[in-house]
């Protein structure tokens, strides 16, 4: 029981200080843990598992932002240009529901999102 307290107290005082904690593997997995060297390992890692000190994140782009690495034998993520929601709109990232919409079909280009049958957002 004491030491739950003294880890609740440890990532609570980091909250509240602005700092980000370790944390450790009691609760629910995360779907990215950043270890302490700053490699940032989804579940299709091999090293996802055996990582016990890490900063949670939800997603790879998340832990990528924050200044973490993939791991040496990752493929590098697809970066996503152009999303076509699941309403038909594509969004480019000069778009302010860019970041907003998370179902969408990824394209290389605002061309290829319309022609695919895609709209422009109303300006």
């Amino acid at each position: 029981m004491k030491l739950r307290l003294t880890s609740t107290l440890f990532v609570l005082t980091g909250i509240f200080l602005g700092v980000p904690t370790l944390a450790t593997a009691q609760g629910a997995e995360p779907a990215v843990k950043k270890s302490e060297s700053g490699i940032c390992h989804d579940k299709t890692s091999s090293s996802f598992g055996v990582t016990k000190k890490f900063e949670a994140f939800p997603n790879l782009e998340a832990c990528l932002k924050s200044g973490g690495r993939a791991p040496a034998n990752a493929a590098a993520p697809e970066v996503v240009v152009v999303k076509k929601s699941d309403s038909g709109i594509c969004h480019d990232n000069s778009s302010p529901s860019f970041e907003k919409t998370q179902k969408f079909t990824a394209f290389k280009s605002v061309e290829e999102c319309v022609k695919s049958g895609g709209t422009l957002p109303k300006k």
